[in-house]
């Protein structure tokens, strides 16, 4: 099929990045049409193992009356296709179109799919930054070792009685550790490289973090040393109580870097149970696992807990369909979100799933706006790169100043600052 129309935006990709940016654009009367390649919403939720979840309570996931069930995988992608109920979406989402190739041209983009053409004036790319599992390259001897990335264990009860090894030193890694002693792991050998920062706690990863408080702090106009001061120490005294010390991040915490990763009950409890290797995995021999620096230990199941490179292949573009990670495209886009090698080219991925210290389809709900509001002419972004993550509602400070169409003066400020405030904890925050 060739479409003869040409379309004011096209946005590829069916999460709720892209779910959210078509329910905008078409609130703006905008022509727009949302491609998306599996056979229906809900970008990587429709793929992950039940046991998957959010690191956040629904009430923070959520927004307005938007339902939503819990917060496994499930529950989260029947929120996103909620999404497209509400707001009656379907006729303009192609389910099952599958974008080879998109290019810019003199009158803006073409795209071609499995189904044809399509032409906007505007690109949005909204396929995230979680779209390929890495898996480092290892040399394998005639391993026998089961190996599994995070999004591939379908069923944890596997791990039940096993010799298990996570790889990994984020949020990921941390889900996999605490899988282990909930299904009965007979022993469990943790490798990392790095670490990223978590906020040790035993309650439940979903209440154990409490977002309105940084957001309030941030309207309040807090300065980021302070609020990073007060972060710092707190999770210093929360690594010592929980007596994690050994694995304290290198440096300070930094909002303008950092996740704050909600810790794993569950880990955390079993800590000293947990044989422990700062390094690299070198081979895989028969059942030996053997580092780069020569030390090794025996495994049945080893678990990577690396996370995701990123997939921009589909963009005819050089120098960005070779891009592997998110901080990559970050220094590749003006204001967050305008490419800086193509002409109306956006991107959604890096100013919200780098940050993580809010809800996500909040920060994607503000960027959405304000990216419809530059394709209608507002101009919005320009090509000057920011150093570090803008997090939190300091996004919403951000784009405040840059787009008076969806932020007027000396009114979205109050308005804020009263649902922050006077919004109960357990109620979700109203759609942006």
């Amino acid at each position: 099929m060739e479409q003869s129309e040409r379309l004011d935006l096209l946005i590829v990709g069916g999460g709720i990045g892209g779910v959210l940016c078509l329910k905008y654009a078409k609130a703006a009367g905008l022509s727009a049409l949302l491609l998306e390649r599996k056979s229906g919403v809900g970008g990587i939720w429709q793929d992950l193992p039940a046991w998957q979840d959010i690191q956040i309570a629904r009430q923070d996931w959520t927004l307005g009356s938007v339902p939503i069930g819990g917060e496994d995988q499930a529950s989260i992608r029947d929120n996103i296709q909620a999404w497209v109920d509400r707001f009656g979406l379907s006729p303009f989402i192609r389910l099952n179109t599958e974008v080879t190739s998109a290019r810019p041209v003199a009158t803006g983009w073409e795209a071609q799919t499995n189904d044809g053409f399509y032409r906007s004036r505007y690109l949005v790319a909204a396929t995230g930054g979680h779209n390929r599992p890495r898996i480092p390259a290892v040399e394998r001897i005639k391993s026998s070792i089961e190996e599994c990335h995070s999004s591939g264990l379908r069923d944890a009860s596997v791990l039940a009685a096993k010799d298990v090894v996570v790889v990994g030193g984020g949020a990921s890694a941390y889900d996999l550790l605490d899988l282990c002693f909930e299904h009965g792991a007979h022993r469990v050998t943790w490798v990392y490289r790095s670490l990223k920062w978590m906020r040790p706690t035993r309650r439940p990863k979903h209440t154990a973090a409490d977002g309105r408080r940084l957001a309030r702090q941030q309207m309040l106009g807090v300065p980021l040393a302070t609020t990073n001061s007060l972060i710092n120490r707190d999770l210093h005294i929360r690594y010592a109580k929980a007596g994690l010390q050994e694995i304290l991040p290198d440096g300070t915490f930094d909002l303008r870097h950092h996740q704050l990763i909600p810790g794993r009950r569950r880990m955390i409890g079993n800590f000293s149970r947990i044989e422990r290797y700062r390094g690299e995995i070198a081979a895989l021999d028969g059942r030996t696992v053997r580092l780069l620096d020569g030390r090794s230990f025996q495994g049945d199941t080893l678990l990577w807990g690396t996370g995701y490179n990123l997939d921009l292949g589909f963009l005819d573009v050089g120098g960005l369909s070779g891009l592997n990670h998110l901080e990559d495209l970050e220094r590749r886009c003006g204001s967050l979100f305008l490419s800086r090698d193509a002409p109306n080219l956006s991107f959604l991925a890096p100013a919200v799933l780098e940050t993580n210290n809010v809800s996500t389809p909040w920060a994607y709900a503000l960027a959405c706006k304000s990216i419809v509001s530059h394709v209608r002419g507002a101009d919005v972004f320009d090509d000057t790169p920011v150093s570090g993550h803008v997090n939190g509602f300091d996004l919403a400070r951000f784009l405040a100043r840059r787009d008076r169409v969806s932020y007027p003066r000396g009114l979205w400020h109050p308005k804020f600052l009263y649902e922050l405030f006077c919004r109960p904890r357990h109620v979700p925050m109203p759609i942006p």
